[in-house]
């Protein structure tokens, strides 16, 4: 049986150990419905509300949410599958907003996200454990898990027709065309297909390891296919990039972590959490790029800092809020 989604404290009561469990609460029961789904009484009730659950907390703070959700993205291995699904589904519920989707698209969009590995889970999960590649039996599986997938769904109640045609098309070949001008499931399907690549690329696996956003961006784009572009493009206005919870070395030779979107797709704000010479820093400092300090120079993975750094997390969202509502006074 999936866990009950748990209530929202308001913005002020929130701290950083209560949302942090909130989204791991999130997380764990959306692990339990995409490993036991057959299980779920009214499965797509159930995904609808894991919908509503993400979406109450990305309302509290969007990019606390998606500082939280990048921090999960970059280190999970185990339970890598539910993990890939709810940052697709955070990234495609932005996505809908940028581009202004319908609310019936946005529904189908953010249910096929949530849902389109629904045939592999288990696999999935394996796959980022092991370090050999797949096996003939494993290529069979995740070469079939988007047919096979969208059928499960149709089975377990699932009657939004867009939905179960967009798990079905998120590996299919598309048209290279502008978003606008795509049938609407064609266009579900390809903004899928790209929040799914952009997700699997930052997150590692112990087969390899993570890439860094700007590294991710860059493979995703000047690549000829219009669409693609276009849904690529309209990621990164939405969540900036480098976003909320990925850490950059600046022109200064800092090394600094993203707290929260600037106005501009690279103007963040950030905190220093390493000095020129890879020292620790007795406080961070915030900075607020593009206005006359220093630039960011590149993208960094976790891998990179691990043991390196401790960062108190609770205090430099805190701060990086407070820092946000004097900016906006």
């Amino acid at each position: 049986m999936a866990m009950q989604p748990t209530a929202v404290p308001h913005p002020q009561e929130a701290e950083y150990e209560d949302l942090l469990g909130l989204w791991s609460e999130l997380e764990a029961g959306l692990s339990t419905l995409l490993l036991r789904p057959r299980q779920v009484a009214e499965f797509p009730r159930k995904v609808q509300q894991y919908d509503r659950w993400m979406q109450d907390l990305l309302q509290h703070d969007m990019d606390t949410g998606l500082y939280l959700l990048y921090q999960l993205a970059a280190n999970r291995t185990l339970g890598y599958s539910s993990a890939h699904a709810l940052v697709c589904g955070v990234l495609c519920h932005v996505l809908a907003a940028e581009l202004a989707l319908p609310q019936a698209e946005r529904d189908s969009l953010v249910g096929a996200a949530l849902t389109m590995n629904l045939s592999m889970t288990a696999l999935q999960n394996r796959l980022a454990e092991q370090t050999e590649a797949p096996s003939a039996e494993q290529k069979e599986q995740i070469d079939a898990h988007a047919a096979t997938g969208s059928m499960l769904l149709g089975r377990l109640g699932v009657g939004d027709a867009d939905w179960l045609q967009v798990v079905a098309l998120h590996h299919e070949s598309l048209p290279s065309a502008a978003l606008d001008t795509l049938a609407p499931v064609q266009r579900l399907a390809r903004i899928l297909q790209v929040v799914d690549r952009y997700a699997a690329m930052i997150s590692p696996r112990k087969s390899r390891a993570a890439r860094s956003v700007i590294e991710t961006v860059r493979a995703m784009l000047g690549r000829g296919d219009v669409a693609r572009e276009a849904a690529g493009m309209a990621l990164v206005r939405a969540v900036g990039l480098c976003p909320p919870g990925s850490f950059v070395r600046l022109d200064s030779g800092e090394v600094a972590l993203v707290l929260r979107r600037g106005r501009q797709a690279n103007h963040p704000l950030v905190a220093t959490v390493l000095g020129r010479s890879g020292d620790k820093l007795a406080a961070p400092r915030l900075l607020r790029i593009g206005q006359g300090g220093p630039a960011i120079q590149s993208a960094l993975t976790p891998e990179l800092l691990r043991n390196r750094v401790r960062i108190n997390h609770q205090a430099l969202l805190r701060q990086g809020l407070q820092a946000a509502r004097t900016h906006a006074a």
